[in-house]
């Protein structure tokens, strides 16, 4: 079986005769009758009916003619596939965003773009602390959106632009809170469990931010879970504050002011790529598109 002479078999049994499809498909009357042949002798199939003035398709010719339509479609991508990478366009790109990143910013550039090459995978790998950063330098993702501090900001390695700002806050639930009517420092919270994030990256494995010395603590890798402990009073800890808003205005957590603990952590997200790699299409097109927006929160 070969894909042409279903090619013609579904001409002749969209039109019914082998002179309307010869006419269609630019084959020859001939030619084609032998390639229904064949394929009738390799399916072992009768595929018309050849008693009347049309060719009619027979009961097996009819499951035969929708599992061809099938396959013709699945021609059809297979070729704009073909062609999108022919092209030059990347079969896949990897973007490695930082978990506290709010990705509604960019959810408008992520459609944008999947609208225009539709037949390029785009992986988004969330990454916690240095994981994301990590990812771009070590060539395991294409772009990366991450905070910067300012020893990156002089590396020449790196290109960056700024794309939004945001910040973690210090949070507990209020029956955590009401247990100490005198909170005022962290060292008051010793005996509570403080909810910590481990990073994804190598350099930041093992190291516990802003955890003081005797602190319980209780580790996890996502925020959704950091939250979730925190919102049931198990334990305090820093979250983003999009993640954490609307709990905040309801009232299920309560802003920590601590006299010795950064009760806000601002961040500044850049869009990042290695200032050497040289992009494709796809890619060049989604950094061209974030450094268009600037978003401060």
């Amino acid at each position: 079986m070969k894909l042409d002479q279903l090619m013609m078999f579904i001409s002749v049994a969209e039109l019914g005769s082998l002179s309307g499809a010869s006419r269609e498909i630019n084959k020859t009357q001939p030619a084609i009758s032998q390639a229904i042949r064949q394929l009738e002798n390799s399916l072992n199939l009768e595929l018309f009916s050849r008693s009347g003035y049309r060719l009619a398709l027979t009961d097996a010719g009819k499951v035969v003619y929708q599992q061809a339509l099938r396959v013709k479609h699945e021609a059809a991508s297979l070729r704009q596939i073909a062609d999108h990478i022919g092209a030059g366009n990347e079969p896949s790109i990897t973007i490695a965003i930082e978990a506290s990143f709010d990705l509604k910013i960019v959810l408008p550039i992520l459609e944008t773009v999947q609208g225009m090459f539709p037949n390029t995978q785009i992986v988004l790998r969330q990454e916690y602390i240095s994981g994301a950063l990590e990812a771009l330098t070590n060539r395991a993702a294409t772009l990366c959106i991450s905070p910067l501090d300012s020893a990156f900001l002089i590396d020449t390695k790196l290109e960056h632009h700024f794309l939004a700002s945001g910040k973690l806050v210090n949070v507990a639930a209020p029956k955590l809170v009401s247990r100490h009517p005198n909170l005022s420092s962290s060292l008051d919270l010793i005996n509570e469990y403080q909810i910590v994030l481990q990073g994804s990256g190598v350099t930041t494995k093992g190291h516990n931010f802003g955890v003081q010395d005797g602190q319980r603590c209780w580790f996890v890798n996502d925020f959704s879970t950091k939250q979730m402990l925190i919102e049931r009073g198990m334990g305090w800890g820093k979250v983003p504050y999009f993640l954490a808003r609307d709990k905040i205005d309801s009232g299920e957590l309560v802003l920590l002011q601590l006299s010795d603990n950064k009760n806000y952590v601002n961040l500044s997200y850049q869009i990042i790529k290695n200032q050497d790699q040289i992009l494709g299409p796809v890619a060049q097109t989604l950094w061209d598109q974030f450094v268009s927006i600037t978003k401060v929160e």
